[in-house]
């Protein structure tokens, strides 16, 4: 496929970064998002949450020196969560198109090359990718398969359900996820809730069937989603969907309950139940188009 990467649409990566993140794997990630894509960004927005210890300063002033392209670096004096530093990247970002990017996962180098194009030919307001699964013990493009409904009406279906976008796969357009108040504080589900309300704005949404993003999983990734505070987001998104009439009475029980059973079980039951009643689902046609 080719993709012209001379003329394209400004955009901008907005990636957030805490003291709890690895230096090296930070690197690592931000230069996949930047030098090293086909269809480069035209600016790097670095939104700071919070301390850094000296080796992730130390990134962050190469970010800020230039090494990875134009850059902003934003700054937080404390440590305030993922939604408000998103959201003060987000009303920084210099572009209409805003691509997101996780300090631990890696950009396929086409990623951009295809996002960008389809963002501006459709006139999208939200796209994202499927993505594979990798840790220390799984390299990049050999773990589990994550994928997402396709279309805008797959979309629409899917997501009384679960959410229909991978995160850390999508590009937003700027004035349209601003209109709808952006990212908003609720723990672990602040993407969910957006693209809620992105569908209830008539956003514009599709998804890209290429894996475009290696997504880095832990065995801790699965505790982290667990708890009590974690089902009490679940609860509130829920509340709000009914209200929303996003789902129906009869969804909105069956949601409380497969999430409750989801939160309190123990880890390694979470990942089990995530693999077979989520992913399962989405995995065959990938499967087949590689074994082609």
């Amino acid at each position: 496929m080719t993709t012209d990467t001379k003329h394209h649409a400004p955009f901008s990566v907005l990636m957030p970064l805490w003291g709890g993140d690895d230096p090296t794997w930070a690197a690592r990630a931000i230069a996949s998002a930047t030098v090293a894509q086909q269809l480069r960004p035209d600016h790097l927005v670095l939104s700071v949450d919070g301390p850094l210890p000296d080796p992730l300063e130390a990134l962050v002033a190469r970010v800020g020196a230039g090494e990875f392209g134009e850059a902003m670096v934003l700054r937080h004096g404390a440590h305030r969560g993922i939604a408000p530093a998103l959201q003060d990247g987000l009303l920084a970002a210099p572009t209409e198109l805003v691509a997101r990017a996780d300090a631990d996962d890696i950009c396929r180098p086409e990623r951009f090359a295809l996002q960008i194009p389809r963002m501006v030919r459709d006139d999208l307001d939200l796209l994202g990718s499927a993505m594979r699964e990798f840790s220390d013990r799984v390299p990049p493009g050999k773990g589990p398969l994550r994928e997402r409904p396709l279309t805008q009406q797959d979309i629409e279906e899917y997501l009384p359900h679960h959410a229909p976008f991978h995160h850390p796969t999508v590009v937003l357009r700027r004035s349209t996820t601003l209109a709808v108040g952006g990212y908003r504080d609720l723990p672990l589900l602040e993407d969910y809730w957006l693209w809620e309300r992105m569908m209830l704005g008539g956003a514009r949404m599709a998804n890209l069937p290429e894996v475009l993003v290696d997504y880095r999983v832990d065995e801790a990734l699965f505790a982290r989603r667990g708890g009590v505070r974690l089902l009490a987001s679940d609860l509130r998104l829920q509340r709000m969907m009914l209200a929303d009439r996003v789902t129906t009475p009869v969804q909105f029980l069956r949601n409380v309950v497969l999430r409750a059973g989801y939160r309190l079980a123990p880890g390694w039951v979470r990942r089990l139940g995530y693999r077979r009643f989520v992913e399962s689902r989405h995995q065959e046609p990938e499967r087949r188009a590689d074994a082609g």
